[in-house]
């Protein structure tokens, strides 16, 4: 029976085969509704009024504490940690000992010898790993996601986490706060008031607007929420549900879900033969038209994922060697695809045209279908990129995704998206049998806004190689 990630691996014989067939289902973001008005409106409170986003349950955390919490720290990111001090964070980005992406998150520096981290599996997995077998003076607790399928149990975090973003942000948090709250700086954590307790805030800015996240004991879960609610009454607060909670990374640029590059390399079968038979990195499942024989194809750098300016080579961490090789060398770079309306209304008319052809279902707002997605775009027969997390703004009325490109693709280029999976479709259960179709697709900034507010009636044309 296997054991961990490198039998079942070693039994499979080829990861990009066993990744793209795998059985895990469609992703969840758990305990929070699906909507609590409707995904549209509810995108529309981070552009217009502002929201309150429930992030208490989809994120896994890690706390390190010990004489070497900032040591193990800095040895396992790209960043520097120069003027890394008590009340900032960062997103960190650890990366495997060839410079390719695990994972990314934001980590909170709380107190001297006391680090916080916040994000998705893979890294908390890469860290647990160095933690047990590093030579660190460490300890750590692990506080999982929330159950995908609670089955009607209790469900219990260390804490609580809300964002509260949009124009109206700070009018709210002011409210609550008893007076203005302080003037923090960007990715800098302050305190403000909350029914009489001090709540810790980080100054961010995930649906590209202004706002704060804050945390606190789980305990006051309820308390804190509907503090939050009654201060938002008179501003337009809206709470955003799971289903368009992942959207609003479209606007604003973020790549949550790079596949760890774990998968190869003799360097990094230790730690294949550490993580269990049941980790995410042996269960997900990637998903896309791009196929390829070879699982580092599907990996990522810092520099495509739009993190090269965070790589300092100023200190040692896993990977740095690698980093150096590839620093000065053309990089791919990250782009928001803006999707043609005319290809988008196809694929939702083949809904409704029986005996027609039937394309890959577009889900609305978040269109992922794999926990790692790898739609290739081409210009003429060339693949020169990858559509990796894609959806619908209902602010720009538009699908949008976001991926990366080869260096020589400019904004406004318009390239040809592989929307589905070959022969039908792999044997995903979020997989329907359909057809591919060839979307048009326009390159655009990071993060996303309408090309000098294009006519789509023009510049539709794709750039030939």
């Amino acid at each position: 029976m296997a054991q961990n990630l490198e039998s079942i691996l070693k039994a499979a014989g080829n990861p990009v085969n066993m990744l793209r067939n795998s059985q895990i289902g469609a992703y969840v973001y758990p305990v929070v509704p699906s909507e609590f008005s409707n995904w549209r409106d509810e995108q529309r409170g981070w552009r217009e009024t502002a929201v309150l986003f429930d992030q208490t349950h989809h994120m896994a955390e890690m706390t390190i504490k010990g004489p070497d919490a900032l040591k193990f720290c800095s040895y396992l990111t790209i960043n520097s940690f120069n003027n890394f001090t008590p009340n900032k964070a960062k997103q960190m980005v650890p990366v495997s000992y060839d410079g390719y992406v695990i994972g990314d998150g934001i980590l909170f520096y709380l107190d001297k010898d006391e680090l916080l981290f916040v994000g998705r599996a893979p890294t908390v997995n890469w860290m647990q790993f160095h933690a047990e077998t590093g030579d660190f003076k460490v300890d750590y607790i692990r506080d999982d996601r929330s159950p995908s399928h609670p089955r009607g149990k209790a469900v219990t975090r260390r804490h609580y986490r809300y964002q509260i973003q949009g124009p109206n942000a700070k009018q709210i948090l002011d409210k609550l706060n008893g007076g203005p709250i302080p003037d923090v700086k960007f990715f800098n954590v302050d305190y403000i008031n909350i029914k009489g307790r001090k709540v810790r805030a980080l100054r961010h800015g995930m649906a590209g607007a202004p706002g704060l996240e804050i945390w606190g004991p789980y305990e006051e879960y309820d308390e804190i929420r509907e503090a939050i609610l009654e201060a938002g009454k008179d501003f337009g607060l809206v709470q955003v549900g799971a289903r368009a909670y992942s959207s609003n990374t479209l606007e604003s640029g973020w790549i949550p879900s790079p596949l760890p590059a774990v998968y190869t390399g003799e360097s990094m079968k230790k730690y294949r033969e550490w993580l269990p038979a049941d980790s995410y990195e042996a269960t997900c499942s990637i998903s896309g038209s791009f196929v390829s024989d070879n699982i580092e194809d599907y990996y990522t750098t810092p520099y495509e994922l739009g993190y090269g300016p965070f790589v300092k080579f100023d200190h040692d961490f896993i990977g740095r060697e690698a980093l150096e090789k590839m620093a000065d060398k053309p990089h791919r770079k990250k782009v928001t695809f803006a999707w043609h309306h005319e290809d988008m209304a196809k694929i939702f008319a083949s809904l409704f045209i029986p005996g027609g052809e039937n394309y890959k279902f577009f889900d609305l707002p978040n269109s992922n279908y794999g926990s790692a997605t790898f739609d290739k775009v081409s210009m003429g027969d060339k693949v020169v990129g990858f559509s990796m997390f894609g959806g619908y703004s209902f602010n720009e009325r538009t699908a949008l995704s976001l991926g990366i490109v080869d260096p020589d693709i400019n904004i406004g280029d318009v390239l040809t998206l592989t929307w589905g999976e070959e022969n039908g479709g792999t044997s995903k259960p979020t997989v329907e049998r359909h057809t591919q179709l060839e979307v048009r697709v326009k390159v655009s900034p990071v993060p996303y806004a309408r090309d000098a507010r294009e006519n789509y009636a023009e510049g539709w044309r794709t750039r030939q190689s």
